[in-house]
């Protein structure tokens, strides 16, 4: 079992001003209990007020704000759209579904199943969010120990985003469903189109991953399947 103590001292890396409006957003709306704990930048790239801006955060939030430069953030980054910023910042903690509080008005939560690569999994997170979508579910195995990454390609609505953990798909359906949430799959076979469906919030949607989808066992659980109509004919999954 991880101590509390070395979670939090524990530090990712998050490039882009983005990722660090993200970051204190969350952390300051409660979403997650993520902390920057330095702010690292090239003078030569920050504007002065943003960098004000940053250092009355640092204030607020106790961590420090710190010049460096460019060759220095080329050291330590991934891309080389980082903006000339970048932050640590401690672990997060993913709560069980137990601790979910209900939501004040009906609310769609959707787990994320076998994707396989961060990016993807970012990509998806950034739609659901800007879909309007309340909480995001997770099984152990997740990208979030990716979190850097993840957080870029969802335009940082990975730390915006309430997540919680599930030890599996089909425990989070009965979690769910016992809270009275329709259960939809997202699947080919067996299943209407999404401009057809009966969807009625709240529900929990399941999505599967690229290559394996979802197993027998969980379609057979679920309310409603679904399918996205294409304008083609392709084979592969979005």
């Amino acid at each position: 079992m991880i101590k509390e103590t070395d979670r939090l001292n524990k530090e990712t890396l998050f490039e882009g001003i983005l990722s660090v409006r993200a970051l204190l957003e969350a952390h300051a709306s409660g979403t997650n209990d993520r902390k920057i704990t330095r702010i690292l930048f090239d003078p030569s790239r920050r504007q002065q007020k943003e960098l004000r801006w940053l250092g009355h955060r640092a204030e607020e939030y106790g961590f420090t704000l710190e010049a460096v430069s460019a060759q220095e953030l080329e050291q330590i980054t991934v891309g080389s759209t980082h903006g000339g910023i970048v932050a640590y910042a401690s672990e997060r903690r993913f709560p069980p579904l137990s601790e979910m509080q209900p939501p004040a008005s009906p609310s769609l939560a959707v787990m994320l199943e076998g994707i396989e690569d961060p990016y993807n999994f970012g990509y998806a997170i950034r739609s659901l969010y800007a879909a309007g979508v309340t909480a995001i579910v997770l099984s152990p195995r997740n990208w979030m120990s990716a979190a850097g990454i993840v957080c870029r390609a969802s335009a940082g609505a990975s730390e915006r985003m309430p997540v919680y953990m599930a030890e599996s798909a089909p425990d989070a359906a009965s979690f769910f469903r016992k809270k009275g949430y329709l259960v939809v799959c997202a699947d080919l076979r067996d299943s209407v189109s999404v401009f057809d469906a009966d969807i009625r919030l709240p529900a929990f949607l399941i999505v599967g991953g690229e290559k394996r989808g979802i197993s027998r066992a969980l379609l057979d659980q679920a309310d409603l399947r679904v399918k996205i109509d294409y304008g083609r004919e392709f084979p592969e999954s979005l």
